[in-house]
């Protein structure tokens, strides 16, 4: 049995860096994955071009990034990135500022076109605090309920497993950037919240292809960034720094070891929520 699963991402690249293995997974093993983005990141840090042109350059890693991860359809909503603090220097709407109900709107029509047994969107801290991330949580979970979506999965990191490896990001570049929210003890989730940890190792040349496609971002802010210094670690250090990746089931109380599967939820119905015409 196939499924369809719809990633739900802020800005071009969060997709690689959250859930590039999980998708690639999917893709590999015959489900449908979509990828939709709220923004297309013209907010963010890069070395070239800035606004209408950095947003037209990451549209295109974006699709490249898409394609080297397996998605059948990438889509995004057209909001425009709020930047770190919700105050980045734009005429168009910014994705932080737009009503919920409104955003969640535009993905739940695409839930219901592509019959989504699961959409993704980001734990309740938004990972480390960026308003774009928070309100993709918001929307995610609003759309889920507008449109049926019976399986919601919360992307994160567990915060026991990220304090190694920015010590190993250290050790191989640059300091990084602090996290807004205070760093690796309050950022993304406890282990105890994990409800899916995913093995990816066997999709690290697919993950590793899509954070190259993301080449505007691995330069910017005055050094080499974390995108970057993950696509460059040996094989075996990449597979083991980047080879999990953590979810939260909405509605699903952790319990026992953590579950390997995207769709063991949507297996458990023994039948599609989608039923053929």
């Amino acid at each position: 049995m196939t499924f369809t699963l719809v990633a739900f991402h802020a800005h071009p690249d969060d997709e690689t860096l959250l859930t590039g293995g999980t998708l690639a997974r999917a893709a590999a093993e015959g489900h449908r994955v979509v990828l939709v983005t709220a923004t297309l990141g013209e907010a963010g840090l890069s070395a070239g071009a800035t606004g209408a042109g950095l947003a037209d350059r990451r549209r295109r890693e974006l699709l490249a990034a898409a394609d080297a991860l397996g998605c059948a359809r990438v889509e995004t909503l057209g909001y425009a990135d709020s930047g770190l603090d919700a105050r980045a220097a734009t005429d168009a709407r910014r994705f932080a500022d737009v009503p919920v109900e409104e955003a969640a709107q535009k993905l739940a029509a695409i839930l219901r076109e592509e019959r989504a047994d699961v959409v993704t969107g980001y734990d309740p801290r938004g990972g480390y605090g960026h308003p774009d991330h928070v309100q993709v949580h918001r929307v995610a979970a609003a759309a889920a309920r507008l449109a049926g979506t019976p399986v919601l999965l919360q992307a994160t990191i567990d915060r026991s497993a990220l304090r190694p490896v920015l010590a190993v990001l250290r050790l191989a570049g640059r300091l990084l950037p602090s996290l807004p929210l205070g760093g690796a003890a309050t950022a993304f989730s406890e282990r105890r919240e994990i409800t899916h940890v995913v093995d990816v190792r066997g999709y690290h040349r697919q993950k590793r292809a899509a954070m190259r496609a993301h080449a505007s971002q691995g330069e910017g802010g005055g050094g080499v960034r974390t995108l970057a210094l993950l696509s460059r670690l040996p094989g075996p250090l990449f597979r083991a720094v980047a080879g999990r990746e953590w979810f939260t089931e909405a509605g699903r109380a952790p319990a026992g070891r953590p579950s390997g599967d995207v769709f063991e939820t949507a297996r458990q119905r023994r039948m599609p929520v989608w039923p053929s015409e």
